[in-house]
């Protein structure tokens, strides 16, 4: 059993596409135009599910920026359609990130938790990408570390490492909160940050746009991180959580 009082934590680190931001539809909006070119049957979780293989082979290896991944996953992916795009077409899923819509809870609970806690992202992001997201999310965040500032990509462990540092809490104090097993739950868990799961997915099958993995957190909430608030603000819920102890 681990106890988990969340007046204990002074800051919540976040995230951000998949746990704030709703990247499973920006990322099939981005894809519609060459699904109707191809004149493609192709499901929606299927083409999810490619998108998390490919996405995760290509932050592989020798970094590169995220909207070079992008390109060479969106080259992928009309690949996999059926599609020929010309040569410079490929940054079509990177410039539909300014789209992406934040979750209808997200906001409000943003504004909330921030009165209350330090407020950190990191991402899998450039650093140019989130500002185009910052400025959806509307709430300023005390710190964002990006992918491109670390040079590597989630679930390396350099990315959580450098945001404790910035932070400068133990790591007691600092909760993680996130959709994805693979990216955040694990490697977070593995040093010794207490998690909670995002569970965006809610019934549906598979992963989705993040790559499968098995991880316990402390707590899962199901779909909404409006959840998070209302454990928060009430004292003691939570102090005798057990992995996973579920709020639906």
């Amino acid at each position: 059993m681990r106890a988990m009082d969340l007046r204990a934590f002074a800051a919540l680190t976040f995230d951000c596409y998949g746990t704030l931001i709703d990247w499973e539809s920006g990322i099939l909006d981005a894809l519609a135009p060459l699904r109707r070119e191809a004149g493609s049957e192709v499901g929606d979780e299927e083409l999810l599910e490619r998108f998390a293989a490919v996405e995760a082979r290509f932050q592989t290896g020798e970094f590169k920026r995220y909207r070079a991944v992008l390109c060479d996953v969106g080259r992928e992916m009309a690949r996999f359609l059926g599609v020929s795009l010309r040569p410079g077409d490929g940054g079509f899923l990177a410039d539909s990130i300014a789209d992406w819509k934040p979750f209808p809870d997200t906001v409000s609970a943003l504004a909330k938790l921030k009165a209350q806690f330090q407020l950190a992202i990191v991402s899998n992001i450039d650093d140019d990408l989130f500002a185009l997201t910052a400025k959806r999310l509307q709430v300023p965040f005390d710190y964002v570390v990006t992918a491109e500032q670390v040079g590597s990509y989630k679930p390396a462990h350099g990315n959580f490492l450098r945001a404790i540092e910035r932070i400068g809490l133990p790591r007691g104090q600092i909760l993680h909160v996130a959709q994805s097993l693979y990216h955040d739950i694990k490697p977070a868990d593995e040093l010794g940050l207490s998690t909670v799961w995002v569970n965006r997915r809610g019934g549906k099958p598979g992963s989705g746009a993040t790559h499968p993995a098995s991880a316990t957190p402390v707590l899962e909430v199901s779909s909404s991180t409006s959840q998070i608030l209302s454990i928060i603000v009430t004292p003691y819920i939570g102090v005798h959580s057990t992995p996973t102890d579920k709020i639906v």
